[in-house]
């Protein structure tokens, strides 16, 4: 079929609403896009903050194409760039990256394409650009703009900072006359500040859509039984998509895959400890569109455009809304249903607070990661719609409850917990502030275990004052009145102790202290299975089948991601269009001329077949 890049001529001298529909198949703009993309062709500055699976890229790919020169994108991962390039060459658009995993010829040839203005769009590591070779080549070529991706990593108040995106503030100085757009899905007041600071935007327009992702399904579970709780969220998808667990170390990983594997998953660890080509495996098959499961640590799934990702699982709570919002983000970029799962228990949000307050890090930056913590910790217990907590946190207000999260679908209920508060505070002062939950719990239930022997706790006037409840009631109170501020982690072997200026009116019996109930398991598959396919009626989904194994085998001889040939989405606008002429197959939104020309005999044939 030969290599797109030299069958396409550069697309320039037209207008976004025409590259956008020749070029990308797109009939209209969404949203933001077309001010975003007219910002840009009027040579305006932009920072546009948009969710996953908003369209970002769309922003300055279109005015790339429109303008003179080639469009310089800035990417902080390998995998996103080779996923970007690979689409945009599907599309007949001159496209290229240069990162460090390239060898010296194909280097030499990007570099050569560049200097003989045979690119449209060049992709490039901060660390790449900012080199003086890269420069030097750079300001010798004519650039139609600069965007900067994950501009959240350019914030030392971000979730995901990296030093080196603040020295790109010098691209100003380089380029003056290059517009410029800073993209980013998550980012609150205090980031957005500062990615305007550091970038040297300072006239920029910004520009904001909703935060919100009504396909998202939204929970959160004190931690039971972990294993148990990962498999019933993955029940609602078996054999459907992707799924990613996000752990909180490299040996949970390796132990969660693994305990999935035992139960018939295909799952797999991914973390910073693996070999280069073990990481290298993972994310292939992760792209390659196969159904499985990747327990990872967090850096996982930046970039990577899979959009099928139908469930993501956090086993350990995020440090910030802003990370939480960016890793749940990368379920269900395709618009179809995807739930979230966040699993927490009391002892890690002790261990959370204990961790920041060690941290040996400026005073101002720690009040703000310790707001930023609390932020999230309220996430966890509030009784309330849970999608209007965060969106709280990036300034939106969603004026009626979401409908879509496990608070909506099951409102919790409360109960007075003032005495039973007493009784835990008052254990943890008479034990002298130094044990862990499970000893705590073993004192109030009146256990005689052997620390509770060795440490004579049972001659304490708590002891078995709380024999009436079970033990995961107290762990449940306990968890709360951690979130609640009252207890904290006291030194680095889990012991809990009193934090006096929340804990003192409560004993005193000053303060009421409402808490929730934790919801019953059998609310965790209430939203049901999620299943897209459903809306296609059964010969439809036929057809939907047979169009997968098709695109399955085209990205296998073509070594790229079946969802960069045709995403689900479009091929079920192709199945309900059931077009018979390549002119039909290209007025189906997603599809575009150039993949008219390179499929759409396949895909008529047989669309005809099944007739």
């Amino acid at each position: 079929m030969g290599n797109p890049i030299d069958r396409f001529p550069r697309y320039t001298g037209e207008s976004p609403d025409v590259v956008l529909h020749r070029v990308f198949g797109f009939p209209a703009f969404r949203g933001l896009q077309e001010e975003a993309v007219q910002a840009l062709m009027n040579c305006e500055d932009v920072l546009l903050l948009m969710p996953t699976g908003g369209g970002k890229s769309l922003c300055y790919q279109v005015p790339a194409l429109c303008r003179k020169g080639v469009g310089l994108v800035v990417s902080p991962l390998i995998a996103l760039m080779e996923d970007q390039v690979a689409g945009l060459r599907q599309l007949g658009v001159r496209a290229s990256a240069l990162h460090s995993e390239m060898d010296y010829q194909e280097q030499q040839t990007v570099q050569e394409d560049l200097t003989c203005d045979q690119l449209d769009l060049l992709y490039i590591s901060p660390e790449r650009l900012l080199t003086p070779f890269s420069l030097s080549l750079l300001r010798r070529c004519s650039l139609s703009l600069i965007a900067i991706d994950e501009a959240h990593c350019v914030s030392a108040w971000g979730h995901d900072f990296r030093p080196e995106y603040r020295e790109l503030a010098n691209l100003k100085e380089f380029f003056p006359q290059v517009p410029r757009i800073a993209l980013t899905a998550t980012a609150d007041q205090r980031t957005r500040d500062d990615i305007l600071s550091a970038l040297n935007m300072p006239q920029a327009r910004i520009l904001m859509a909703s935060f919100h992702r009504p396909n998202l399904f939204l929970q959160a579970q004190p931690k039971l039984s972990e294993i148990r709780q990962v498999v019933d969220a993955l029940s609602r998808h078996m054999g459907q998509g992707a799924a990613i667990i996000y752990c909180g170390s490299r040996k949970k990983t390796e132990t969660m895959a693994r305990q999935l594997r035992e139960k018939g998953y295909t799952a797999f660890p991914f973390h910073a400890g693996m070999s280069p080509a073990d990481k290298k495996s993972v994310l292939l098959r992760f792209r390659s569109g196969e159904p499985m499961v990747v327990a990872a640590t967090i850096a996982f799934g930046m970039g990577i455009d899979r959009p099928d990702v139908r469930a993501v699982i956090h086993l350990d709570m995020p440090t910030s809304p802003e990370g939480y919002y960016q890793q749940i983000g990368r379920a269900g970029r395709d618009g179809d249903l995807s739930h979230t799962v966040l699993l927490y228990s009391g002892e890690g949000v002790a261990r959370a607070r204990y961790w920041l307050e060690e941290a040996q890090v400026p005073e101002s930056e720690k009040r703000a990661m310790q707001g930023r913590l609390e932020s999230m910790i309220s996430l966890t217990e509030t009784t309330g719609c849970r999608t209007q907590a965060v969106l709280a946190c990036f300034g939106e207000t969603l004026h009626a409850p979401c409908g879509h999260c496990d608070n909506c679908l099951h409102p919790p209920s409360t109960f007075d917990a003032s005495e039973a508060a007493q009784k835990v505070l008052s254990t943890i002062y008479r034990t002298g502030e130094r044990f862990g939950a499970v000893q705590l719990i073993a004192v109030l239930k009146g256990k005689m275990t052997e620390a509770v022997e060795r440490h004579a706790l049972h001659h304490l006037s708590v002891f078995g004052i709380g024999k009436d409840k079970t033990d995961v009631w107290w762990r449940m109170v306990i968890r709360q009145l951690i979130a609640r501020g009252a207890i904290g982690m006291v030194g680095d072997h889990g012991g809990l102790g009193l934090r006096r200026e929340t804990a003192r009116p409560i004993l005193r019996g000053d303060m009421m202290v409402s808490l929730r109930e934790d919801a019953s398991l059998k609310h965790l598959a209430a939203m049901g299975d999620g299943n897209s396919e459903d809306e296609l009626s059964e010969e439809e989904n036929h057809y939907f089948l047979e169009l997968k194994m098709w695109r399955r085998e085209e990205a296998y001889q073509q070594g790229i991601p079946p969802y960069i040939i045709f995403r689900d989405v479009t091929l079920r606008e192709i199945i309900r269009a059931r077009p018979t002429s390549q002119q039909e197959l290209g007025e189906v939104r997603g599809v575009g001329q150039s993949k008219v020309d390179r499929y759409g005999d396949a895909v008529l044939a047989i669309l005809r077949e099944l007739s």
